[in-house]
Parts: C-alpha cells; sequence; structure tokens
C-alpha cells in the first residue's frame, strides 16, 4: 500500500464480477477495497454456509485482482472489528490515504444503496456511482417495465425480454410456437426415475480460516457447516458447475423442476461426509444461484451457455427443458427485481392479509412431525439451499396458510439461503409466496392443502399425519389450515377469479362441517410449535 492514491472504488461482497469496465484498465492511482463487514454478516442471522461462501469468494476475487495487476485491500473481520459500520470504514480509508475520489457500483440492496447515497452527500471530495453491468435491464431502464404499486404479471414481462434480446425467438415468434411449456414440466418423480438422478457437482474449499474469523468474532449463525464448504467461490468453480447442469441435470431440468423427494437418502457419493449422503436435495436444479448473486456469473452467459448445450445436444434437451429454465434467468430474476426496485422501501412493510402470528420454533431446528416441513426444512439448514417449488409450496404455503408476520418470514428467508440477497428474496418471500403484497407479484394467493404436496412428491408416505384427513388427532395441518386461511381472507380473496372456486366448495359444506375444520385448525395454530 502506498499513499499515491487518488481514487478509492468499493467493491461489495455481491459485486464479483470481473467482466466490470473497473477492469478493462489498470492505474495505478486507483484502490479498490473489498471487506468482510461486521455490520453485513449481523443484519441478520445467516446460514453459515452464507457467510462462509461470501468471504471465501471475496478473499479470491481480491486475489485475483492483485494478480491481475491492480492495487487491492482485501480486509477481514480482525481488520474492520473496530468500524461499526461501512461509512466509518470508507472514512478511515480515505482519510488515511488521501482519496480526492470515491467510486462505487450500485448497491443491489434498498439500505446498502441508501447508506452509500448519505454518506456520499456527507463527503466534500468527488463521489461516481457505476451501473453493476450485470442484469439484462440496467437500472435507468427499469422504470420502463415497473410502476410503485402496480400489478405486474411475469408472463407480459418475459414475453417482452424474449423479444427484445432475441432469445428463442424465431422470426419474431417464439421458438417452437409457444411462449412457455409449464404443463409439460410438472411432472412428480417417479420410482423408477429415483435411479437415474444425477450425482451433484461439488467443491471441497477450504473455510477453516473464515470458520475460526466467525467464532472469534461472535457472529451469530445457523445452520449446519463445517471447515469445507460444497459451493462454487470462484469463476472456476462456477463455471464448471454451469456446465455440468447443462450436460447432466438440463435434458431432465423442466420434467422435474417442481418435483421433490425424500426417497434419496443415503445414495450420494459427495465430498462432505453425512451431508452429500443425500442426493434429493439436488435433484436437477443448477445450483447457481448463489454464483450469479454474487455476480461471479452473469445472467447472459449462463442463458447463452445453457442454449449452446440446447442447440448442440441432438434432441436431448427439448424446448420444454430449455425454455423452463431461460424462463427463471431471463424471466422470474429480472422481474422480481424491476418489482423491488419499483416499490422499495414501502414494499418492505407491505402486510395486506394483516397476519400477526411468530414464526414457530421449529424452522430453527426442524423438529416437527410434518415431513414436508421437516425435510425442507432440514435441507434448507443442512445446505443452505432449497428449490423454489420448497421455498413457495412446502414452508412458504405454511407460513401463509397459518398466517406468519411478513416480517418473519422475511428475515428466515433472507438469512438461511445462500442465495438470499434482499432485492431477488423479499419479491418472492413477502410478494409471491405470502401474498402480503396483495397481488403485486402473483395473481393469486398461493395456499395450497396437502393434496398439493402428495401429488409433487413422496413427503406425505412417511409422514405422521395423514393427507387425506381434515379433522382428527392425525389429520395433515395443511388441509385444516387451508380452510381456515380461505375462511378468514374471504373478504380479501373471494372476488379473485382463480379462488373463486374455492370458497364455492367451503360453502357447500355443512355448518358443522365447517365448524369442525375450523375447530382443528385453530388447535395447531394454539399449539403451532408443537405439530
Amino acid at each position: 500500500m502506498n499513499n499515491q492514491y487518488q481514487t478509492l472504488r468499493l467493491v461489495l461482497g455481491d459485486q464479483l464480477n470481473a467482466s466490470h469496465s473497473w477492469y478493462q484498465d489498470k492505474n495505478e492511482s486507483v484502490l479498490y477495497v473489498i471487506a468482510e463487514l461486521h455490520q453485513e454478516a449481523t443484519y441478520t442471522v445467516h446460514h453459515i454456509q452464507k457467510v462462509q461462501a461470501f468471504f471465501a469468494a471475496m478473499q479470491g476475487f481480491a486475489a485475483g485482482l492483485k494478480q491481475a495487476g491492480f492495487h487491492v485491500l482485501h480486509l477481514t473481520l480482525d481488520d474492520t472489528a473496530e468500524y461499526k459500520s461501512l461509512p466509518e470504514l470508507l472514512s478511515h480509508l480515505i482519510q488515511k490515504f488521501g482519496i480526492q475520489q470515491f467510486e462505487y457500483q450500485l448497491a443491489d440492496e434498498a439500505r446498502l444503496r441508501t447508506q452509500i447515497s448519505e454518506f456520499c452527500q456527507s463527503l466534500e471530495i468527488k463521489t461516481m456511482g457505476y451501473e453493476a453491468e450485470h442484469f439484462y435491464v440496467s437500472d435507468q431502464e427499469l422504470g420502463q417495465y415497473f410502476k410503485a404499486n402496480k400489478k405486474h404479471r411475469l408472463e407480459h414481462f418475459y414475453r417482452a425480454m424474449r423479444a427484445r434480446f432475441d432469445i428463442l425467438m424465431r422470426n419474431g415468434e417464439p421458438e417452437g410456437g409457444q411462449w412457455n411449456y409449464d404443463k409439460d414440466n410438472r411432472e412428480k418423480l417417479k420410482k423408477q426415475d429415483l435411479s437415474i438422478v444425477p450425482q451433484p457437482l461439488l467443491f471441497a474449499n477450504d473455510v477453516s480460516e473464515i470458520n475460526e474469523r466467525i467464532a472469534r468474532h461472535n457472529i451469530k449463525t445457523m445452520g449446519k457447516g463445517d471447515n469445507t464448504l460444497l459451493w462454487p467461490i470462484n469463476r472456476k468453480q462456477s463455471v464448471d458447475l454451469l456446465n455440468f447442469f447443462c450436460e447432466v441435470c438440463l435434458p431432465n431440468f423442466g420434467r422435474f423442476q417442481d418435483a421433490m423427494t425424500g426417497q434419496l437418502k443415503g445414495l450420494g457419493e459427495g465430498l462432505c461426509e453425512g451431508l452429500c449422503e443425500d442426493i434429493g436435495w439436488s435433484l436437477y436444479h443448477s445450483r447457481i444461484s448463489f454464483a450469479l448473486n454474487s455476480k461471479i456469473l452473469s445472467p447472459k452467459q449462463v442463458v447463452d451457455t445453457a442454449i449452446y448445450y440446447y442447440r448442440q445436444s441432438n434432441g436431448k434437451i427439448n424446448l420444454a427443458q430449455i425454455e423452463g429454465f431461460v424462463r427463471q434467468i431471463l424471466g422470474w430474476r429480472e422481474f422480481v427485481r424491476g418489482v423491488y426496485w419499483a416499490n422499495m422501501p414501502n414494499y418492505a412493510t407491505l402486510n395486506h392479509l394483516e397476519t400477526s402470528r411468530a414464526l414457530p420454533s421449529w424452522f430453527w431446528d426442524a423438529n416437527t412431525k410434518m415431513n414436508c416441513q421437516h425435510h425442507a426444512i432440514s435441507q434448507s439448514l443442512d445446505y443452505a439451499y432449497a428449490h423454489h417449488i420448497q421455498r413457495l409450496m412446502i414452508t412458504g404455503n405454511f407460513c401463509l396458510i397459518a398466517g406468519i408476520h411478513p416480517d418473519e418470514v422475511d428475515a428466515w428467508y433472507l438469512g438461511v439461503y445462500i442465495d438470499a440477497i434482499e432485492w431477488v428474496e423479499m419479491p418472492n418471500t413477502r410478494g409471491m409466496s405470502q401474498f402480503a403484497d396483495g397481488g403485486i407479484v402473483g395473481s393469486k394467493a398461493y395456499a395450497a392443502s396437502g393434496n398439493y404436496v402428495k401429488k409433487m412428491s413422496d413427503y406425505c408416505s412417511n409422514c405422521a399425519y395423514k393427507v387425506t384427513e381434515t379433522v382428527g388427532s392425525n389429520a395433515c395441518p395443511l388441509n385444516s389450515l387451508y380452510w381456515h386461511f380461505m375462511h378468514r381472507n374471504q373478504e380479501k380473496l373471494g372476488n379473485n377469479p382463480r379462488t373463486a372456486m374455492v370458497f364455492k366448495n367451503w360453502l357447500k359444506k355443512t355448518d358443522e362441517q365447517r365448524e369442525a375444520v375450523l375447530n382443528q385448525a385453530e388447535t395447531y395454530l394454539e399449539n403451532i410449535n408443537n405439530i
């Protein structure tokens, strides 16, 4: 380090984009700062693997920049412990090095963007903000597609993105004549399908020193983690995982993207003893969301790579499989980001269904007799990962029909998943999952009884409760809670054409039947920590 620097450039932990224009040229007067911060490690209770992954990826990115000839200051928790906030650290560094200009990339979380903006306003030196250069739709363009408090639908946005970027299009029309193939992508894993589920590609990153730092600074975390991290933390590993997905998983991705199973434990041959004996947690999913959300990989690279494999597969990968994947990256990921920025900060306060119940204690230890919840939560705690249907229709559905406050749900989802950054977590959780935004994201409340779980998984076969029963000591809690949810929200949901039939069926029951169901649900809600 020298004192000849004129410009300080801040690189946040989710801005590990080696292709950013910042790195096209070297300048001896520019100092890049990458710092582990106590404020980032503690603003919510994170999964241990999430902290490990971000710290390891940041360390590797800093080392890569140094090797490429850039001047980089990588600070660990040991170095930043005395600074309570990011602005305090930056103020110290600006003074220490005599910095004349502060530059940053636009943060993707509202709290950080506000914090950095206010910090810049307090400075007497020049400041400059840059686009992240990561998403298909730039920050400046978001307003063309999204407006505050307006109900937006994925399908319209997704089609616009396909057309704008000419992805899976032929002569201005969607390839194959259809925009989506959802109906082809909802298969349950049958017994004969289980034997061909692939072993996941895992990594063996040494995070022992990071663990020591986390312990030394008393950073509170949740979930399981040891000295070896299975997630990709650099570009090579991330590209390897992307290619593995395209070669091995993409041929069946769409078919089974909604499927769930608890029947694949003990079959893994992973790198991590104990945890990786289960291959049912990964199935055919790409598991590149951490690499994407930390910006190690770009969405364009991911989509282009997947389409290349599709084109070269000689029919092994059909259109339904690739379209289902493109929809997640080009469609949903960009969509929720637009909703987030159009509606923040008010979005974080929305509670359309006026819920108030606390999150059950078993969300922290998976100690519940409901097998679907136990499996999804234990997997989340073991791997810092669950796929979109487990998040939406298992844990999310329970929180919705049980009336859990969206703040509680947000905090758990933001902490437990390795890919959870607020811009992507909050619209998925508060919006799509909990309907707390009143329909800005989703056209209906995604509430379901135990029948959905039975349809899309094998969880029910080994459950203490009976999925076919609604009333009784062994009745599936989801069944009565579902009707209780519909009953108490009839005024808010009754006019929605997508749920009108549900209320007609509810009213067809006798008064005695409805009362029995509601009483059953009340019993479960009163004993919510013990079901």
